[in-house]
């Protein structure tokens, strides 16, 4: 017997306009629909509808989770400093921690995530390697302190997430958990209905090796990637490399300083030369926990201070200021050059490779110098992808122009390796007698957001459309107004649930039939059903809310035809 809600007794107040403060199309109609309702930035209720479709996709995560062998756990939200103190992600985190004191003084935090929590637990729970390997997770609120949240509840300084974690003896181990993982996500998005992606990626303050994102594409993405036409490589834009191709300078003649008033950006000296952008070097100043750092990129190159920063990690990245000028002869604002920098590291992006030539500052106002050579003029201390991935950038697979497209991240698997184990000191009696440290692998799923990529992905003009594994109901069953109709409505509502059909049945007295059916369409359940114009002759109007088909059909050919789907 399947649940019949009666939406004269639901707590459901659908809206005809959409939220003064909604960008994207989630937002806008989860709100409208009533599935939920903002209580203040970043922080929502999920009322009734929103509950149902949240539960379905955490059933859905945990039945693929189990399947695997997983065993599901609950830790707190409310955590101690000390543990996050240790892995130094209580600094690394910075302001997208909340953060709090007990009556005693004592520090704590709201989890943003459990790495060193799970960690802590299979230390005291596990003593030999023939506990391992085992697998962990658990559905439970997060919280960060989102400078902006936005996008509804793509964006929430609190949300629902699917963690889960893995303890192996050896990093073969790892490598089967992983995959693991890896499969049972394409399972759980393949049911949810979500078209998907599966790229590449970085691992940031996560830490660890290997790291792969699930990004469901989406305008409302706010995670850009890359995909290549040719062949089968797709990575988000921080993840992409770009091959180190040395060249042969030897035939470039020596260091020639240029005249160039008032050419302190690249814009202005290139026009100045009438050169392009491209056969200048730009250098970019920055601090690196506090020390002066040069980035050098070709000049029509943007650097992206978000993939310098994950390379970096957990070292601080800024942007140097005047003050910083002060006092360094050989750092002249507007001019800087990498030949004749004093104890300042340089960075470059693998296109300034040895032996390219470039026109770059001569670290002399108004001035310039031409024929610049890599590993002959200057030396690069390290070479790591630091520029802003354009469309037609080669794919680093097969050579192809890669397109660039937005997503929303619903899930990224990380094999973290020893980080944490060597933090909290996890190691298990291993089969030689000795200790064993353990080899780690860490796996989410947005669960509140796969709710709104699924909006994005699936809503149409009229509203939400749900696919069927996660939507509150598999039929909408509208009375369209008289009291024959709605005694049809009920009655053949009760025998869908009676035969295992869960059922959505709007029987409220006093609203318009044209009320009825534009809800219907805006809460997006699969099937709407009518009891409508024939219903003396129990002649029902079954709609597909996707299609739009529709077919007349008895109440006992659509109990039939519902209970079979």
């Amino acid at each position: 017997m399947a649940q019949v809600q009666r939406m004269s007794r639901l707590m459901v107040k659908t809206l005809r306009d959409d939220p003064a403060d909604a960008e994207t199309l989630s937002h806008k109609l989860l709100v409208r629909a009533g599935y939920v309702r903002r209580n203040s930035a970043g922080i929502w209720t999920w009322l009734p509808l929103g509950k149902k479709v949240l539960d379905n996709i955490s059933r859905v995560v945990r039945e693929e989770m189990d399947a695997i062998g997983a065993q599901e756990v609950l830790l707190p939200a409310l955590l101690p400093k000390e543990p996050y103190e240790a892995s130094a992600r209580w600094e690394e985190y910075g302001d997208l921690l909340f953060r709090l004191k007990d009556r005693k003084g004592g520090e704590y935090l709201l989890g943003p995530t459990h790495e060193e929590i799970f960690t802590l637990v299979v230390k005291d729970q596990v003593a030999s390697y023939k506990d391992l390997p085992v697998m962990l997770y658990q559905i439970q609120t997060k919280y960060r302190d989102e400078a902006r949240p936005r996008s509804g509840v793509l964006r929430g300084r609190e949300f629902q997430m699917k963690d889960s974690y893995s303890f192996d003896t050896t990093d073969e181990g790892l490598a089967e958990s992983y995959a693991l993982h890896r499969a049972a996500y394409q399972k759980i998005f393949a049911r949810l209905g979500l078209d998907y992606r599966i790229v590449s990626a970085v691992s940031g303050a996560m830490g660890g090796s290997a790291s792969e994102e699930f990004l469901a594409p989406a305008a409302a993405g706010e995670d850009t990637f890359v995909d290549c036409p040719s062949c089968d490589y797709a990575a988000n834009t921080e993840a992409v490399t770009f091959a180190l191709k040395p060249v042969d300078g030897s035939g470039v003649g020596p260091v020639e300083e240029l005249d160039t008033p008032d050419t302190p950006t690249i814009e202005t000296l290139a026009e100045h030369l009438g050169v392009p952008a491209s056969a200048t070097l730009k250098n970019l100043l920055v601090k690196v926990d506090g020390e002066i750092v040069a980035v050098g990129v070709p000049g029509n190159r943007e650097v992206d201070l978000g993939k310098l920063g994950e390379h970096l990690a957990p070292a601080v990245v800024e942007l140097v200021t005047a003050e910083d000028f002060e006092g360094r002869g050989d750092l002249v604002r507007g001019y800087v050059g990498p030949q004749s920098l004093e104890k300042v590291r340089y960075i470059a992006d693998p296109r300034v490779a040895p032996g390219t030539a470039w026109i770059t500052g001569a670290n002399k106002v108004n001035t310039h110098a031409k024929n610049v050579v890599a590993g002959r003029d200057f030396e690069v201390d390290d070479y790591l992808d630091v520029v802003v991935v354009e469309e037609g950038d080669p794919c680093p697979k097969c050579g192809t122009g890669l397109k660039l497209d937005r997503a929303i991240e619903i899930g990224h698997i990380f094999q973290l390796g020893r980080k944490y184990a060597d933090t909290f000191q996890l190691d298990v009696l291993g089969q030689q007698g000795k200790p064993v440290r353990v080899t780690m692998g860490s796996y989410g799923i947005g669960v509140s957001r796969a709710v709104a990529a699924l909006a994005e992905q699936s809503a149409d003009e009229q509203g939400l459309c749900w696919p069927k594994e996660i939507a509150p109901a598999d039929v909408h069953v509208v009375a369209a107004g008289k009291a024959l109709q709605t005694e049809l409505a009920l009655d053949v509502s009760e025998k869908l649930g009676a035969a295992g059909v869960r059922v959505l049945v709007d029987d409220r007295a006093g609203v318009s039939p044209g009320v009825k059916f534009t809800d219907a369409e805006l809460i997006g359940v699969p099937k709407i059903l009518v009891a409508g114009r024939r219903s003396a002759e129990g002649v029902l109007e079954l709609k597909d809310r996707r299609t739009g088909e529709r077919e007349e059909l008895t109440v006992d050919e659509a109990i039939a035809r519902l209970a079979a789907e």
